[in-house]
């Protein structure tokens, strides 16, 4: 979402509650005492935290670089003479709340009082935004010139993304002297409210439905084939990533579209803000032309006759509310993207009614649509395995009770079915003469266990293919909701969403090496989104033991990826493979997440191997 969320009844409480707890205590003294002839550099500071929070200030002169009449509604002003430091911005919003009165080149003179807004809340971990609230603003004259933009450009972001937090101020940056020649994040914060400009930059994230996009001024940095910037570890952050809005309404002018790859043509200039989605962000008074590169949807490999295909997908939140269109996309997909994979493990299909929360679990309808989209889009008559939840116990959106489910081609592969699963009746491990099998099939992992509160419980199903026994688990960890983001004032970021995700991937690794334990060479794919990075806790303790492989890494690094998120191409979707399965093709199928038009928010993934 964009950073246009009214906010005026929420500034005074978010500020004194920060003040009450000192986190965003000032850093210095006033330079001017009575807050009189105080200039946008003193109340900017050389923190992230204006030393003059909680003060009135009167007499604040500027050039007005920008207005916002929607939303956020209010200004931003300059100081058309900077002071030598480059830590202290020149720039500050001034929040309205109503449709301000000025406009770009007024010369003006603000009183008002000193606020530090935090978009999305303290308890979010974002930075504040310095800012005027409650203003009385005077126009001095008209028709001045703007001041000249702060050009942002690969030379002068630096390397490094940020400082280590303060451990004194509980791992906040908030306090500490801005080096904006050291760190990214202290540069973008030395130039916040400043009117800045960018040249022709490579689109990273493409356009989203709240008419933003991201844009990187580093053209080389963790650049993939397709346009994207890859996010590899949590070391590597990709600094020069910018998201992009425009100040003027969408009714005026609608948001160009774009895909990642697309280049945002020509000068790109406004003042640079903060919001909640996405941190500093280009509000453009003047944008530039999209330049369409032609980025064009993956087609994976048509598996031999001898080889099973298992793909994973996550549909966001199907039912059959959603129209047509959707569903004969998805289908198309399938038949053409993925080449009618064998086994197909859906993420995100939800019961019968969608979200009206009736009690309503059962999602029979739901399948029956995809798979007849399927068969009259060419594809194979897939018959389906699911376990229905327990109602409102899996998390997702209320009502809709999402589930995984199997689709499987009964021409190339057959389901062994087990009865007795149900929501709340686990599947084990049985064997014979030295080959596994599930006590049901299909059925949950554990759902009892407390890592699968609020949350998907793994389903797992067991299948065969030309003889050969395959076991596959279709998972849907738990989201990385309550996670600060990588623009937090907490660095390194508090990830508290890797917790549970944690104790899911120990439970489904203990239950493969329960497996394994009496087949050693079973053949088991884990497979689903996993909603975390190849290089995380997460799939570290997945893979521990060696009980598997996240098959992604098989990849180039600059092909590892499923989601693009704030400019981040990123891991969210994997198949982990059992060390019996030697030799596979493993393909992220590049179709939704690097497009302005999406199916999903999510690439399917595809792995082919012999069993």
């Amino acid at each position: 979402m964009s950073s246009s969320i009214p906010r005026s009844a929420a500034v005074a409480a978010v500020v004194s509650a920060a003040l009450a707890a000192g986190l965003l205590a000032g850093s210095a003294s006033a330079s001017a005492e009575d807050g009189a002839g105080v200039r946008i550099h003193d109340i900017q500071g050389t923190t992230r935290v204006s030393p003059l929070v909680g003060q009135q200030v009167t007499g604040v002169t500027g050039i007005v670089t920008g207005v916002r009449t929607y939303g956020s509604r209010g200004f931003w002003i300059q100081d058309p003479t900077p002071d030598a430091n480059p830590a202290t911005s020149e720039g500050l919003f001034v929040f309205t709340s109503s449709v301000p009165t000025v406009a770009v080149g007024d010369a003006v003179s603000v009183n008002g009082t000193v606020t530090e807004y935090v978009p999305g809340g303290l308890a979010s971990g974002n930075q504040s935004l310095t800012q005027l609230s409650k203003p009385v603003v005077t126009v001095l004259s008209q028709g001045n010139p703007v001041p000249a933009p702060v050009t942002i450009s690969s030379w002068s972001v630096p390397g490094a993304y940020a400082p280590e937090g303060d451990p004194a101020a509980g791992g906040s940056i908030n306090g500490l002297t801005l080096k904006p020649r050291t760190y990214a994040l202290d540069y973008y914060e030395s130039l916040e409210g400043t009117n800045v400009r960018i040249g022709s930059s490579r689109v990273v994230g493409a356009t989203d439905p709240y008419s933003e996009l991201w844009v990187t001024v580093k053209p080389w940095e963790n650049a993939n084939r397709r346009g994207g910037t890859v996010y590899g570890s949590y070391e590597d952050q990709n600094t020069g990533r910018l998201q992009v809005q425009s100040l003027v309404p969408i009714a005026q002018q609608p948001f160009p579209k774009a895909n990642v790859g697309d280049v945002l043509a020509g000068a790109t200039e406004g003042p640079l803000d903060f919001n909640q989605y996405g941190g500093y962000t280009l509000t453009a008074r003047t944008l530039g032309t999209v330049v369409d590169r032609g980025l064009e949807r993956e087609t994976t490999d048509r598996q031999h006759k001898n080889e099973l295909a298992v793909a994973t997908y996550n549909v966001e939140n199907l039912d059959p509310s959603d129209p047509q269109e959707k569903f004969d996309a998805l289908a198309k997909a399938v038949v053409e993207n993925l080449a009618s994979p064998d086994i197909v493990a859906l993420e995100e299909i939800q019961d019968d009614n969608g979200a009206k929360n009736d009690g309503t679990v059962s999602a029979g309808q739901t399948v029956k649509k995809f798979t007849d989209a399927i068969v009259a889009a060419g594809g194979p008559a897939y018959e389906w395995r699911s376990v229905d939840p327990e109602n409102n116990e899996d998390g997702g959106e209320p009502g809709g009770n999402i589930r995984q489910v199997f689709l499987f081609n009964p021409a190339r592969v057959s389901f062994t079915d087990r009865p007795g699963g149900d929501a709340t009746t686990a599947t084990g491990v049985t064997g014979r003469k030295g080959h596994a099998a599930l006590t049901v099939s299909p059925g949950r992992i554990d759902p009892a266990n407390a890592a699968w509160a609020d949350s998907r419980k793994p389903l797992a199903g067991e299948f065969v293919f030309r003889g050969r026994t395959v076991f596959v688990i279709a998972n849907h960890f738990g989201s990385k909701g309550g996670d600060e983001s990588i623009v937090s004032h907490h660095q390194p970021p508090n990830r508290s969403s890797e917790a549970k995700r944690l104790l899911q991937a120990q439970a489904v690794n203990g239950f493969v090496k329960q497996l394994l334990a009496v087949e050693k060479q079973a053949d088991v794919l884990v497979v689903g989104d996993i909603n975390d990075f190849e290089f995380s806790g997460t799939t570290k303790a997945l893979t521990e033991g060696g009980a598997l492989y996240p098959a992604v890494k098989s990849l180039p690094r600059g092909e590892r990826y499923s989601y693009v998120y704030q400019g981040n191409s990123q891991v969210l979707d994997q198949i982990l493979t059992s060390p019996g399965i030697h030799h596979f093709e493993y393909d992220s199928v590049h179709i939704n997440a690097e497009f302005a038009d999406q199916d999903s928010d999510h690439d399917p993934q595809v792995l082919r191997f012999r069993p």
